[in-house]
Parts: C-alpha cells; structure tokens; sequence
C-alpha cells in the first residue's frame, strides 16, 4: 500500500490505462464496510474487498490522504473521509470514493481526480444527507457512470448536481526530461503556444531555428549558458522543442528498421516530401527521398551523400532531410568517441571514451574538423564510432 499526503513521485515503469471501475464505500454502523455502489457492477467483489477494506475505510491517520493499494489483478486508488457530526450513529460517516484500475497502470494522473471528487461528494453530504441518507447507490450510479465514461474518453468531467458544479480533468504526468548539454540542437516541433513567457524564453527563441546548438544560442543571445539550458528543457517538458544532434556534412548516420515505414505510411511519405522539400512549390520524388536514407551507413558522410546525389537537383534540402529521420527515428546519428591509448597527450582527461566528438568541440571552442585534425596527428588516439 502506497499513502501519499503531498509530494507525488512519478514511476518510471508502468502506462497510464483506463479505469476500469469506480465504486463507492462506506462504513456502515452495524455491517461494517461495504461496496454501496459500483460501476459496473460486481467488478470487485465482496471476498476481494473484504480482504482489502483496512486500507480502503482506514483509520484517522491516513484519512483525507490517497491511498493506493496494488494487488494481482487491480491497482486501487482511493481518499478515504471521516465526517463527524452527532447525527450520524457513531458520531461520523466513513467513505472512500475508489478508482480501479490494472495492476501495472499508473494511476498518479488520477490522484488529483479521486480527490476532487471526494470533495464534492462530501459537500453534498453536508449539504443534503446524499450519501448516508440510504439511497446512495440509486443517486451515484449514473453520476460514477457519467464519469468513468468521459475521464476515460476525453479525461474530462463536469459535474453539475448539488449546490456547486465540479469540473474533473485528469492531467498528464510527465517525467522530467533529461538535462540539456552545451552541444545539442533545439528544434521547434509545434508553434511556441501564444502566452506571457518569462523573459529569458522571448531573448532565447529567435535563435532557436534547429540548427544552432545551446552554447551558440547562448552567445547570440546573450543570455547566460546555465538559463538557456533551463529555458530549453523546459520548452522540452511541455513538448514544444526536441533535441536533434548538431548537423555537419562530416556526420555519420545509419537507418534504422523504422526506414521501412516511409515505404509503407501514405501519411509519413507527404509529412516527410513536404518537410525535406528545397521548394514547396514542386516537391521531390520519395524514391529519391528513400535513397538517400537508405545510403546512409557507417562510413559515409552526409558530404559524401551530397556528392553522390546533388541533393539540390533532387530538389531536397539535406538538413531538413537529416532533421526529420531524427525526428522520426528513421535515422541515428553515428557519433565518434576520442579514446587515448596512453597518457601523452594534453587532451588526456576529455579523451576517455565518454564524450562524443560534439561534446568535445564545443567545451573546447573549435571546430569538429580542427579537432579531428589535431587527433589524427596523436597516434596515441583512436576513434570509435557508435
């Protein structure tokens, strides 16, 4: 069992899945805890919620908290709440408004859900008897049907009932993206939405065209290299930047098995025709966009391509080329990594084998081609490609 008061750790395994059930449960003052209500009903049945109720109708200590309770088959979440008031036998009414789910789902996105719901379940009660009044299954089943059917449809909800509305909206956990290092490139992959950015954002973005790496943005921009990191993560946690590797024509890259669904995909070919096109006034042929992918192998420079082909006569622009089978994974690149074989040479502590080229040319300030020219003259250097 899980009890989670305010900070929410994000698994990194499981999907997020539908919910499957939602019932409500309640202590009753001579029966104990019982399902009133379900939907649909019987999901979870009286011998599994009997082996379970001492963490679903908890004790003081975790109630107003969610509660999730894993086990074989299902992955329950719950916000147990107390109401005391000497109306009630027992001086308080005990229920637990549960969402069911997989046993492998996460169920994080939801915990913001089954505790707004509960609220508003428990506003009614203090306003109207609803729920202890007798009568609860009859009242929430339509109300838990309504819900389970639209949070799982369009992960929205407006309850209109009692003496307030309610709107429940699931929302997207995401996981924090990876750090953001000197040598890689931002490329816009959906319009900057239109709102109030902090300022560093607006001085950062104009320089953000898919072809300028982050120590380059930084200097153009004049913005201090730490915060321009900052701004593109964070443009990549909301999904409006990716990050592609730096383009030279010295770069490597080779296919992967996903090249077979630019073959396949009617949809993937014209995304692909009109983004690699030089003009978008005649668009290239796939078969001369196919080949290009399809000859790019180890050992081959995107240089040698452009000699091999003549990309502009194809009409395709390679960067662009070389941007969306990165985007699309059709393509990865082929990165060299600096290895020292003894301890001669000045770059002895970058040339361990941890750090590709790109990493290595822009902490240091030159060029890929200056850097590879000063490794070729140590022989104590290997490269290795990967």
């Amino acid at each position: 069992m899980e009890n989670s008061k305010s900070n929410t750790v994000v698994p990194n395994n499981g999907k997020e899945g539908p919910i499957r059930c939602i019932f409500f449960c309640e202590f009753h003052p001579t029966a104990g805890p019982i399902i009133s209500c379900q939907v649909p009903a019987n999901y979870i049945s009286k011998e599994l919620f009997d082996s379970i109720s001492v963490y679903i109708i908890t004790k003081a200590e975790l109630q107003k908290s969610t509660i999730t309770v894993t086990l074989k088959d299902h992955k329950i979440l719950g916000f147990p709440v107390r109401i005391d008031d000497k109306k009630y036998a027992r001086n308080a009414f005990h229920f637990n408004l549960c969402f069911a789910c997989d046993s492998n789902a996460r169920t994080v996105q939801y915990e913001s859900v089954v505790t707004k719901f509960s609220d508003y379940l428990m506003s009614m009660e203090m306003d109207n008897n609803f729920l202890s009044d007798g009568k609860a299954s009859i009242k929430l089943t339509p109300i838990l049907t309504q819900v389970m059917e639209q949070l799982n449809k369009t992960g929205e909800c407006a309850l209109t009932d009692g003496p307030t509305a309610t709107h429940l909206k699931v929302c997207q956990i995401r996981l924090d993206p990876p750090s953001v290092m000197d040598h890689q490139v931002p490329l816009f992959i959906k319009a900057l939405p239109e709102q109030q950015w902090d300022l560093t954002t607006q001085q950062v973005t104009p320089y953000i065209d898919g072809f300028n790496h982050v120590a380059r943005i930084a200097a153009l921009s004049d913005v201090e290299n730490n915060l321009v990191k900052a701004c593109v993560q964070n443009l990549v946690y909301y999904g409006v930047v990716a990050l592609v590797p730096l383009f030279q024509y010295g770069n490597v890259y080779c296919t992967t098995p996903k090249l077979k669904l630019l073959a396949q995909d009617m949809l993937l070919q014209k995304k692909c025709l009109e983004y690699v096109s030089k003009s978008k006034r005649q668009l290239p042929t796939l078969r001369d966009v196919f080949r290009m992918y399809a000859a790019m192998t180890r050992g081959t420079t995107i240089r040698d391509l452009c000699v091999r082909f003549n990309p502009p006569i194809l009409r395709i622009d390679e960067r662009k080329l070389v941007q969306f089978g990165i985007l699309e994974q059709i393509i990865r690149r082929v990165h060299k990594y600096p290895v020292i074989l003894s301890e001669q040479s000045d770059l002895q502590k970058s040339l361990s084998g941890a750090s590709c080229l790109d990493e290595l040319c822009c902490s240091i300030g030159v060029t890929a081609q200056q850097m590879e020219d000063q490794l070729e003259r140590d022989h104590n250097v290997v490269m290795l490609w990967k």
